[in-house]
């Protein structure tokens, strides 16, 4: 049975034109677009002279290495040459540099048994995606890179299980919005130390807006200028993920295991929603800016060449099988949205956010999550996505409000995928998503303003940094327990969850630290919660 990975089309779906008081032949502008991007160094292929690696610099993989996207057969090898990195384009000019590879079976890498020679262009900003093939099920790989004298850490890898083959654990992770002047990434260190079969990072791998002069908590003047500014263009996307990735606490989590990762919003810009920008920009301005920033998270994320962009489009939603144990269906739910109601402000749920017309998904996507769930014969299925499906409502000024940019604002949206999962009979149901810098575990059910049947558990993840430090217990994390019953957990404290899944059951650790100024405070474990298997309820142990 082959692997269950969508096909590598670029999906055009037509309900991400769609905005409630839009006129619709507004989108209508693509030669606007076409032209923007047309004088967008970078997004283009151009043809550039050979060249050996550039001597200067302490060595030229600067930005770590990573892999990700396991399948039982394969895994993509990551790396981006950068022997400058805090300079515009990395010190690397506009030569092409050609760049070794090697997998082995031993860290020592004295058994290799893949290797090969690619070639990494000022056009991709240097980044180099290797999707390996022909490898052993379920199986620990190791690999590095060479650019003439200069070789890169050893990374660790490990392939997918057979599909539908008995396995009767699997050990994973998944970490969502790191905003680098918040604090230090304190969770990728403890999360590392426990080499998890996989991780996901949810959205937010970098945050687009300025990052104060000084760095923030971080204290350090050692930025790129376009770092201080809000990021719009192709280079300032990519300086932006040039800081980040020296980060050492997260190249270590990367070295360690692969990644299968997905955006939300600032990767781009704060809630955007299709081709609607936060700011209302043209259109086609907006839409140049979301092709360029799209290629800046290709560019520095361990995917396929299915997942290149395709101007501001991209392959994003896929779907990864861990033998018979699991199915991660892993959502994309920006590209193709209808545009926030209600100011994009927190509120009482209206007919506007009853609106069958309006979606979170597109149809197109909403169909492929039914399909997915339909045909798993997966012991756990898995959303793995942006932002939480369960109403998380707060009682303010005597009204239940809730947020109009997660699935509370699209109930029709949700209401067809829970609806459906109950029709089809779907087993241990489970959505875990990041977005809101807390921990919250809820009932999943399709409406919460009357009676309806839990159809699953939903895990929200807190932050790695972004809300700095926070609490064990904040105003809002009181407000939520206080109005929303269906709530068995929360914590808003900087950190992750580390995820031990059997047959008999889901144990979901929260681990957080009380502080994140520090890169060398410790984590430890806040609570553990179990999903037994075929019984959605969520045993709470602190």
């Amino acid at each position: 049975m082959s692997p269950r990975i969508l096909a590598p089309s670029v999906v055009v779906d037509a309900d991400k034109s769609i905005r409630h008081g839009v006129n619709r032949r507004r989108f209508l502008t693509w030669t606007g677009v076409a032209g923007a991007l047309a004088f967008t160094p970078g997004l283009f292929a151009d043809a550039a002279p050979l060249a050996t690696a550039p001597s200067s610099g302490d060595h030229l993989f600067t930005l770590g290495v990573a892999s990700g996207d396991p399948l039982p057969d394969g895994v993509v090898l990551w790396t981006r040459l950068a022997s400058a990195p805090l300079s515009r384009g990395g010190g690397m000019g506009a030569a092409s540099v050609p760049v070794e590879w090697q997998l082995a079976t031993d860290e020592k890498m004295t058994s290799v048994v893949r290797r090969g020679r690619v070639v990494a262009t000022a056009a991709d900003g240097h980044s180099v995606h290797v999707d390996v093939r022909g490898l052993t099920p379920a199986r620990e790989y190791f690999y590095r890179f060479r650019s003439g004298p200069h070789i890169s850490d050893v990374g660790r890898t490990r392939t997918a299980p057979a599909a539908g083959s008995p396995l009767s654990a699997l050990t994973f992770a998944w970490a969502s919005c790191q905003s680098w002047g918040d604090g230090f990434f304190n969770a990728y260190e403890d999360m590392a130390s426990f080499a998890p079969d996989v991780v996901f990072h949810l959205g937010d791998y970098v945050y687009e807006k300025g990052i104060p002069a000084g760095g923030g908590r971080r204290n350090t003047a050692a930025l790129p200028a376009s770092c201080l500014t809000e990021m719009m263009t192709l280079d300032d996307y990519r300086d932006r993920y040039a800081l980040y990735k020296l980060d050492p606490q997260l190249q270590h989590a990367h070295r360690v295991s692969p990644f299968i990762t997905v955006f939300d919003d600032h990767e781009v810009e704060n809630n955007w929603a299709g081709p609607i920008s936060e700011d209302n920009a043209p259109i086609p301005q907006f839409l140049a800016r979301r092709a360029q920033a799209m290629k800046a998270w290709w560019e520095n994320t361990p995917v396929r060449a299915a997942q290149r962009p395709l101007g501001p489009d991209v392959q994003a939603y896929r779907r990864f099988d861990f033998g018979d144990l699991a199915r991660f269906d892993v959502l994309d739910t920006r590209q193709y949205r209808s545009d926030q109601v209600n100011g994009d402000m927190d509120s009482p749920q209206d007919a506007q956010t009853a609106d069958p017309r309006r979606t979170i998904t597109g149809a197109r996507q909403e169909r492929w999550i039914l399909d997915s769930l339909g045909s798993s014969r997966r012991r756990w299925n898995v959303l793995a996505h942006q932002t939480t499906i369960a109403d998380l409502a707060r009682d303010i000024d005597g009204q239940r409000k809730v947020s109009m940019d997660g699935w509370s604002g699209y109930e029709a949206s949700r209401v067809r995928i829970l609806d459906g999962a109950r029709d089809r009979k779907v087993r241990n149901l489970v959505s875990i998503v990041g977005d809101i810098h807390r921990s919250v575990v809820s009932d999943l059910r399709s409406t919460y303003t009357r009676e309806s049947p839990t159809v699953g558990i939903e895990l929200a993840g807190t932050s790695i940094a972004s809300g700095k430090d926070g609490a064990d217990s904040d105003a809002s994390d009181k407000q939520l327990k206080a109005a929303s019953p269906h709530v068995r957990f929360g914590n808003a404290q900087r950190g992750y969850v580390l995820n031990r899944l059997t047959r008999a059951q889901w144990q979901a650790e929260f681990r957080v630290t009380d502080s994140i100024a520090d890169p060398r405070n410790p984590l430890h474990r806040r609570a553990v919660v179990t999903i037994p298997d075929g019984r959605p309820q969520a045993d709470v142990s602190a």
